[in-house]
Order: C-alpha cells, then structure tokens, then sequence
C-alpha cells in the first residue's frame, strides 16, 4: 500500500488527541468509562490527551503523513518492578476526578499486563472514521511488527471489540486466552505476538 508514516511529536499533541477522541468517542470501552454521552463528549478527549502523553513518556506515537490514522505505543522493559506512583489514581486525578471507572480501567488492563519479557505495547490506535477499511491501521501496526521480528521483540495489545480482534489474529498476534471483562461492560481480548522468523534472538 505504500502509506507514508512518520514518529508524532508534542506538535501533532492537538491534532492527534482530535483523531483519538473522534475515532473512540463510539468505542465500547470509551462507553463504559464515559457512560452518559453528554458527559463523554466533555471528557473524552482530556483522556485521550493523557494518553498521548503516556505515549510520548513511555514510548512513542506513529502518525500517517496525511495525519488519517495513528499509533500509540509503550515500549515495556520485561522483569521491571512497578514503580511508586499508582499510575490509574494519577489518571483519574488528572482527567476526571469524580469517574472511578477512569482508574478502574487502568488497575484491571495493569492486572493482566505481561511483564516478565521486553515488549512493544500497542496502547491505542486510531483511524479517521471516513478513512476506516482501507488498511491505514494495518499498515501502522505492521511497520513496528517488521522491527519487531527484526529486533526479536515481543507485542501485545488489548483488543476492545470483536472486529479489532480479528484484524490483530491476521497480523499475527494470539488471544492469551482469558478475556476481561469490564463490570457490567464489554469484553477486551489480550494478545500476544512472538517474533516472526527468529531462533533463539537471531533472525532465521
């Protein structure tokens, strides 16, 4: 397809944090954290923007030229003790205090987070609603998986509907098989992915 993908910085923070909001504002998990729609339409986008600064501190985000579809990935050392800070109260404090479902949905993906080994972290990615389908978001996720299987680096995700799911199992990545279910929410798929094409850290 030959889409052109660039690193994101804190100038794109604005436009970034605008795809984000938009392409998850409909999101079942966004639904459940924000279930009144008139109070996710106000808070939504302050969550998405911590979570492109996340993305910066932790990692780092990949935006097509055209500025239709991004990624937001952590870069996760293995065998790293968690630090001090309690990360989801953080968030909440930061983005909507009175929202316990803010830090819920962090402390429940932190429960089932790997962290014995080295991996890349697909946190979110985004693609412009009208630009949906035409491989933008593959295209996105396969240039850091072409690193990975050249690196002999592991990645992971969270899956938040049926029909990422599938795309993610076609990329190469494996249900780990226990779902987690949102309290009275939907349902989220962690995957993982092994290195492609590498023996014992070498490339075959």
């Amino acid at each position: 397809m030959g889409v052109a993908i660039r690193r994101g910085g804190v100038a794109d923070r604005a436009d970034i944090v605008r795809l984000l909001d938009e392409a998850f504002m409909r999101d079942p998990v966004s639904s459940w954290v924000f279930p009144g729609e008139e109070h996710r339409l106000r808070m939504h986008g302050g969550l998405m923007g911590a979570f492109f600064d996340l993305a910066l501190a932790e990692g780092y985000v990949d935006v097509t030229e055209d500025g239709d579809a991004a990624a937001l990935w952590w870069s996760v050392p293995g065998g790293v003790a968690e630090g001090e800070e309690d990360g989801p109260a953080l968030l909440r404090e930061a983005v909507d205090p009175a929202n316990e479902r803010v830090e819920l949905i962090g402390r429940l993906t932190d429960a089932i987070h790997p962290t014995d080994r080295a991996h890349e972290y697909l946190h979110m990615i985004a693609v412009r609603p009208g630009r949906q389908g035409e491989g933008l978001g593959s295209e996105l996720v396969n240039a850091v998986l072409e690193r990975c299987d050249r690196d002999g680096l592991h990645a992971y995700l969270e899956a938040s509907n049926a029909r990422s799911r599938d795309l993610y199992a076609r990329l190469g990545f494996v249900f780990m098989g226990t779902t987690l279910d949102l309290p009275d929410g939907p349902r989220m798929w962690p995957m993982w992915r092994e290195p492609r094409g590498v023996v014992g850290g070498v490339s075959a």
